[in-house]
C-alpha cells in the first residue's frame, strides 16, 4: 500500500513577507508554503520579479480573506530613469527609444506631478496579465503583438517627490487597485517631454499593513521541526480586514450563522461587509441584509 500523502499542517495566519529581487510572487509563496508546512496558502496581488517589498501570505483559513486585500490601496517607492524607453517600462525589457532629458529640473518635475494626483485614466500596459481575448497580454507581447487597451480609471491619493539626481526620479505613491507604476513613471516622462522606465520598485504598504515585515532569509532561519518560531511571524486572520466594522455574538446566534443562517444582531451596521466574532474569537466575515440580518459569507473552519 502506497504512503499516504501529507497534506500539510492547518497552520492559519498571516505572513508580511519582503518579497526579495528577482523571484517572482509564486515562488515567493510556494518556498513560504513548504517553511511553513502549510496545506493552504495564497498571497494577496502579485509583485513584479523586479520589484521587491510587501507581500502578504495568506495561510489556511486566511486565504479566504485574500481576495478582499486584492482591492485594497496600496503604497509604493519607486525610481524611474528618465531619456530611456524600455519595450516593458522597467529594466527587464530592451531598450525601445532614447529621449533628451538633460534641460529637465526637479521643478519641472514637482510642476508635472499635480496632474497625475486624484482620480486619473491609464491605459495598462502590454506587459501585464490583463486578458485580450482569453489571452494575457504579457504573452501576446512576446509574440510582438500588441493589441489596443482601453483607459482605466485610477486614483493616486498622493505622489510625492524623494529625489532627484542626473535624470533619476525618486518617487513615493498611494495609489488605488489596479494602478501600474510603470505606466505612471512613462506617462511622467512623456510630459517632461522625454520618455522613462521604472528602474527600482518597492511596496511599503497594502490595505492596512505596513512597517514591518519579514524576509525570506530571516524566515529560512527561524525554520525547525516545531514550527513555533515561524508561526510567530504571523498576524491575526482578521488583521487584512481590521478597519471594517464588527459584530458580536452570543452563543446562540454564533450557532446558526456557523450553519448558514443569518441572525439578528442588536445594533449592528445597517449595511456592508462586517467581520463577525462569537464570545471569544474572529469567525468569519458577512454582509448585511435588506432585512437587516447579517448573512454569513465566508467562515473560519476548523479554527479553535
Amino acid at each position: 500500500m502506497g504512503r499516504r500523502r501529507n497534506r500539510g499542517r492547518s497552520v492559519h495566519g498571516v505572513l508580511l513577507l519582503d518579497k526579495p529581487l528577482h523571484l517572482s510572487s509564486n515562488h515567493a509563496l510556494q518556498q513560504v508554503k513548504r517553511l511553513f508546512d502549510a496545506a493552504k496558502a495564497g498571497h494577496t496581488g502579485s509583485l513584479d520579479p523586479l520589484a521587491t517589498g510587501m507581500l502578504p501570505i495568506c495561510l489556511g483559513e486566511a486565504t479566504k480573506i485574500s481576495a478582499f486585500l486584492l482591492d485594497a490601496d496600496k503604497t509604493y517607492r519607486f525610481k524611474f530613469k528618465l531619456g530611456t524607453k524600455t519595450a516593458t517600462a522597467d529594466a527587464e525589457g530592451e531598450v525601445i527609444a532614447s529621449c533628451p532629458y538633460e534641460q529637465i529640473t526637479a521643478a519641472d518635475v514637482e510642476k508635472a506631478l499635480p496632474q497625475f494626483t486624484g482620480d486619473i485614466e491609464q491605459v495598462p500596459p502590454m506587459y501585464s496579465a490583463l486578458k485580450k481575448d482569453g489571452q494575457r497580454l504579457y504573452d501576446l507581447a512576446r509574440q510582438g503583438i500588441e493589441v489596443e487597451r482601453k483607459s482605466r480609471p485610477v486614483t493616486i491619493y498622493s505622489l510625492d517627490m524623494l529625489s532627484f539626481e542626473a535624470g533619476e526620479v525618486e518617487l513615493e505613491v498611494k495609489c488605488s487597485k489596479g494602478t501600474y507604476v510603470r505606466t505612471l513613471a512613462e506617462d511622467i516622462g512623456e510630459v517632461l517631454g522625454s520618455c522613462a522606465y521604472v528602474t527600482e520598485l518597492r511596496r511599503l504598504s497594502v490595505g492596512p499593513y505596513s512597517g514591518e515585515m519579514v524576509t525570506m532569509e530571516q524566515l529560512q532561519s527561524l525554520a525547525s521541526d516545531d514550527y513555533a518560531a515561524l508561526d510567530a511571524q504571523m498576524l491575526e486572520l482578521d488583521s487584512g480586514i481590521i478597519d471594517w466594522p464588527e459584530v458580536r455574538l452570543d452563543a446562540d446566534s454564533a450557532y446558526y450563522l456557523k450553519l448558514g443562517q443569518p441572525v439578528q444582531v442588536a445594533r449592528a451596521p445597517t449595511d456592508g461587509w462586517v467581520r463577525i466574532y462569537d464570545e471569544t474569537h474572529f469567525i468569519g466575515v458577512g454582509e448585511i441584509q435588506d432585512d437587516g440580518r447579517v448573512a454569513p459569507k465566508r467562515m473560519m473552519v476548523g479554527i479553535d
